[in-house]
């Protein structure tokens, strides 16, 4: 059985979560059940006023972690722009 639930948003965050829902396709109501089973199945809701890294961000980084201890992948310091370009001509 399904049952409304009514909510209180500012008129611009319904909307863009709408315009971002569409262009997953999805709709609001699709977000917010997952969201609400989400909260159901871990019995956790996360607030943050520092955004937080997506796992794509942290496998990059760890990654460059990696080849900076091979040092691989990683060219020397410069002290200009031109030793920059010169180097990178080179290559």
């Amino acid at each position: 059985m399904k049952t409304v639930i009514n909510i209180k948003t500012e008129k611009e965050v319904k909307e863009n979560a709408q315009k971002l829902a569409k262009e997953l396709g999805l709709s609001l109501s699709d977000v917010l059940n997952a969201s609400l089973r989400n909260f159901i199945r871990t019995r956790e809701v996360y607030f943050s006023h520092t955004p937080r890294m997506t796992r794509e961000l942290e496998e990059r980084i760890e990654e460059a972690r990696k080849d900076f201890a091979l040092k691989k992948n990683w060219s020397p310091g410069f002290d200009s722009a031109e030793e920059a370009i010169k180097y990178l001509e080179s290559r």
